[in-house]
């Protein structure tokens, strides 16, 4: 069990640091092996620094290592091209929604606190949550900063966690994140991995807690069309937010049938 890195994310800083890390493009070179990363980060800095990023965090990044792991697990990401079925199995749906259940009964105080400000019912949020980190028994051992770094750096993806990088900047400016902060193989965070830059647009307390990283969660749902009430199967009006969550449609799927066996006890 990795030990907790606490993400305490207030709104003011969130609105601060969207301004900071939004649409930045970076002419860093990229490249597709080891061999270029070094030079990269020495590029990276220097726009870095442009941008306002601290001497902190530039030394933070400068310490990160090219995350061969992480590289490996963007190339072979196969689980997504199974049947639901073979995904439900894989996964441990039947599992999932069993102790899901559970817990929903167990901390019915805090799911009830959840569905009253955000409208999101206990089922598909314990369905993301045991997806997730098997109920935040899993958080990846890799280093967060350096599987970003790694990611921003790779060709494949650049744009896209060239934002995500800015973000975990910021949030070790902050003081949020720090050089050594623990996460899975994307860089993914918390008890219902958020990326870094979700983190600072939907966090809400504590991620590494479990009450912190569901009402995050229900933060983003409800920031993405959640209306309280309306059903979240295929089809039915809050479906779109599950699917606005993860872009793999067994993946959506899964949490829409997971999360109503939860929430009507089957």
């Amino acid at each position: 069990m990795l030990k907790s890195e606490h993400i305490r994310t207030v709104a003011a800083v969130a609105l601060a640091a969207l301004a900071w890390t939004g649409g930045k493009a970076s002419a860093a070179q990229c490249g597709n092996t080891s061999a270029g990363f070094e030079n990269w980060k020495q590029e990276f800095a220097v726009e870095a620094k442009a941008h306002g990023v601290s001497p902190a965090a530039i030394s933070a990044l400068m310490a990160t290592h090219y995350a061969s792991a992480t590289i490996g697990a963007d190339r072979g990401q196969h689980s997504f091209h199974l049947s639901l079925d073979q995904f439900m199995h894989k996964r441990g749906g039947a599992a999932i929604a069993s102790r899901g259940r559970g817990l929903k009964q167990s901390n019915a105080a805090l799911f009830a606190s959840i569905q009253a400000r955000y409208g999101v019912p206990a089922g598909p949020l314990i369905a993301i949550w045991g997806m997730e980190t098997g109920f935040g028994r899993e958080h990846g051992n890799q280093n967060m900063l350096s599987s970003i770094a790694t990611l921003s750096y790779d060709c494949r993806r650049s744009e896209f966690f060239t934002d995500q990088l800015y973000a975990a900047l910021k949030l070790i400016d902050r003081g949020v994140f720090s050089g050594s902060t623990p996460g899975s193989m994307h860089g993914e965070v918390g008890q219902t991995q958020f990326m870094p830059k979700t983190v600072l647009e939907y966090g809400v307390g504590s991620l590494e807690t479990p009450s912190g990283a569901l009402m995050s969660t229900a933060n983003y749902l409800h920031a993405h069309g959640w209306t309280a009430g309306a059903g979240y199967q295929p089809g039915e009006p809050n479906y779109a937010a599950i699917q606005a969550w993860n872009a793999a449609t067994v993946y959506q799927e899964a949490i829409a049938i997971i999360g109503k066996q939860i929430d009507n006890g089957q």
